[in-house]
């Protein structure tokens, strides 16, 4: 056992025991990574033997995104009446489900229906990970722990990238025949099978949240919660957790009506932070990289490899945002991720905007106009791109969540959160489905909007966006 103590000697915790809690709850994040990011892989291939056109292979891509809406908008009342972990193995079991169905998929319109069952998990995991992690963990490392999720985010893109790739290589390409007679973009969408197990099996094992304990009345189980991670002060929290279910209704929507056109002022910064992390475009690197890079010159396997490349890149600076977060703060991050973001993405449009454009026949029969990086052209932009996902992967990827995680009061918490985890997936929905169209008119263009939307999110951070290093959960307004 490892036993720390907070600053100023008021708290004592198990540091391993919050962090084996916190990484089991965060393998939800894990399978929302690798979820959303295998397509990566398989989409050439899937819009090839299915003779889809930009808009339909954009919907495709995308489709999950409508169940992460609905599943983030859903699983927040669900776990306040079924619990917290009832709701991971719910998402663990539409994981699995939406791997077999995907890998099995006959034509665009099933593949899109599995994409939306799996969506529902990731939306589940979405919201119920960072609620989870935020009610179990000391005060003093809550910040670092909330941003296992996003560390457990881009492992799991990573992985998906990574297993993408390693078997699109052994088949000779994602469309070409590879185990027991199927394409290999089939064999993407299975490898999904081993984790979303393993989340289940994992969630089995976890202890219920002790704010749901306590709410529902199992007070001695609560107590057992706490004390297999507090060391000292355990009556004293579970007094204050006591004090403020006792005073506080079950989380509704109606909580969250307000003033400010219809919600509480602190439910529109968390959708705004959501909006912003969407609308920079983050997740157009992740869904269409290898696509991108081919249609720039980048061979099949090159393009896949540079996607890896990537994804390390993510965890790197995703871990030194932990080793930050606790101790320059949220906002810092965020203010300096959106300026770093701003630059890196304003160099990528510049690039496309200025780069020769080349007419190509697609496999539906249209005209691709496709720009050419000549000289240090594609270099730059390959740069750029990494430096984008470095601002990205050490602020606004794991920052928003532990804010979301930890900035509205017990009140209001699992509604709300799941109103912003919903308003994500809705601007991650929209970036992902209008990108194809954008690149088709012009990638400098689809930059452009990107690197607008980063410098208004510096300016959003710095005006609404509140400070919550340090503070208890019981003391958020």
């Amino acid at each position: 056992m490892s036993a720390t103590r907070a600053p100023g000697g008021a708290e004592q915790y198990d540091t391993r025991r919050a962090v084996l809690l916190a990484t089991a709850a965060a393998l939800g994040g894990f399978l929302f990574g690798f979820d959303t990011a295998v397509i990566n892989g398989a989409v050439g291939a899937i819009r090839e033997q299915f003779q889809m056109g930009a808009g339909l292979t954009g919907f495709a891509v995308s489709s999950a995104l409508l169940g992460c809406a609905a599943g983030a908008w859903l699983a927040g009342r669900l776990a306040d009446r079924q619990g917290r972990v009832r709701v991971m193995l719910l998402a663990s079991a539409l994981f699995t489900v939406s791997a077999v169905g995907s890998a099995l998929a006959q034509g665009p319109w099933d593949l899109v229906l599995w994409r939306v069952v799996g969506g529902l998990g990731v939306g589940a995991a979405s919201v119920i990970a960072p609620a989870y992690i935020a009610e179990v963990s000391p005060a003093t490392i809550r910040g670092r722990l909330g941003s296992l999720q996003q560390l457990a985010i881009v492992t799991g893109i990573f992985v998906a990238l990574l297993s993408d790739y390693v078997i699109a290589a052994a088949a000779g390409g994602a469309a070409e025949v590879s185990w027991w007679g199927l394409e290999a973009w089939r064999w993407m969408f299975l490898a999904e099978l081993v984790p979303a197990v393993t989340y289940g099996v994992l969630a089995s094992r976890l202890p219920e949240s002790p704010r749901y304990l306590v709410a529902r009345g199992r007070e001695d189980e609560a107590r057992a919660v706490l004390g297999s991670v507090l060391l000292t002060g355990v009556d004293e929290r579970l007094r204050e957790i006591a004090r403020t279910v006792a005073t506080e209704s079950r989380s509704r929507l109606s909580d969250l009506r307000g003033p400010a056109l219809g919600l509480l002022p602190i439910v529109w910064v968390g959708v705004g932070l959501s909006l912003f992390q969407q609308f920079v475009g983050i997740n157009v690197i992740f869904y269409y990289s290898s696509t991108l890079w081919q249609q720039v010159g980048f061979s099949e396997d090159d393009a896949l490899l540079q996607t890896v490349i990537t994804s390390v890149t993510n965890i790197v600076v995703t871990i030194v945002a932990i080793a930050l977060i606790d101790k320059v703060g949220r906002r810092r991050l965020l203010l300096v991720g959106s300026a770093g973001m701003f630059a890196s993405l304003a160099a990528l449009a510049v690039v496309f905007a200025t780069a020769p454009v080349t007419e190509t026949l697609a496999e539906d029969g249209s005209l691709e106009r496709v720009p050419v990086l000549e000289g240090a052209a594609g270099p730059v932009a390959l740069v750029a791109a990494n430096l984008f996902v470095v601002f990205f992967g050490m602020s606004w990827g794991p920052a928003v969540w532990v804010l979301l995680g930890e900035m509205f009061n017990n009140r209001i918490r699992a509604a709300a959160l799941g109103v912003a985890a919903a308003a994500q997936w809705a601007g991650n929905f929209l970036i992902s489905t209008t990108f194809p169209g954008l690149a088709d008119l012009s990638l400098g263009l689809a930059y452009g909007v990107y690197t607008t939307f980063a410098l208004l999110s510096f300016f959003f951070v710095m005006r609404f966006v509140p400070e919550t290093r340090g503070k208890e959960l019981e003391d958020m307004t």
